[in-house]
């Protein structure tokens, strides 16, 4: 489904992503792990259009979308969340995930269809679709309505950003059943960049781990458990 080739960035003198290739195949979960700043985050905005790439390529379902703005990269069926949600915090909560809708379809549905898009994406997450606003959710509420945004454009790929950023244990055993099920349901195939590895490990298939922007280890969870390059990454010492 995606292909990624020798991606690259460059930032002045700062190389943030090197030389980077991997693959994604429809329906799988892979896991993008590293440490904080290992290059995470950029690989994601190069491959959403938020950053365009200094080298390499970009295909998805077959087609180069090396440098692609942003909203075209959406319009193909790729979906993404962000590290911190800033949600529409005057909007109610369908309303935020509306305009969503709207947008993954570039103004080519009409209301009744954004709302109905919009429900089942709040149904999905377990938040309420009636006049709720955004004042006084918490942590593990505003993750669910940035996914339930994100689900709303009706990506093929769905690109999770640090879901279980700020949440605590039991939350993030729920936000990782949560993207499980998603994927289950609806059929999406999902990259989850994360740099917390407990949770996340028994919930990929397979994980691609990035160390000061470079590929590290591309394989099964399990045996990304015993590898020494990557336990040196997360542990400070050869395993």
């Amino acid at each position: 489904m995606l292909v990624a080739t020798d991606l690259s960035r460059r930032s002045g003198g700062f190389l943030a992503v090197n030389r980077v290739s991997f693959e994604v195949r429809e329906g799988e979960i892979v896991g993008l792990i590293g440490p904080n700043g290992s290059g995470k985050s950029t690989t994601f905005n190069l491959i959403a259009g938020t950053l365009r790439p200094t080298a390499g390529s970009i295909r998805f379902r077959g087609e180069d979308i090396t440098g692609l703005p942003a909203h075209k990269i959406c319009h193909l069926g790729i979906g993404r969340t962000f590290q911190i949600p800033r949600p529409f915090r005057k909007l109610s909560l369908i309303d935020n995930v509306m305009l969503a809708a709207y947008y993954g379809e570039a103004g080519k549905i009409g209301r009744e269809e954004a709302r109905r898009r919009a429900e089942e994406a709040l149904r999905l997450v377990d938040l309420p679709s009636g006049a709720a606003t955004t004042a006084g959710l918490g942590a593990a509420a505003l993750k669910k309505l940035e996914l339930a945004r994100a689900l709303a454009t009706r990506p093929k790929l769905l690109l999770a950003d640090e879901s279980l950023g700020g949440l605590d244990s039991a939350e993030m055993e729920r936000a990782a059943d949560l993207l499980a099920r998603i994927r289950n349901r609806m059929g999406i195939t999902i990259v989850w960049v994360e740099h917390i590895m407990g949770v996340l490990m028994r919930v990929v298939e397979r994980v691609v781990v990035l160390d000061h922007g470079e590929k590290i280890f591309d394989g099964l969870p399990e045996e990304a458990a015993r590898d020494a390059r990557v336990a040196e990454v997360y542990l400070g010492k050869r395993a």
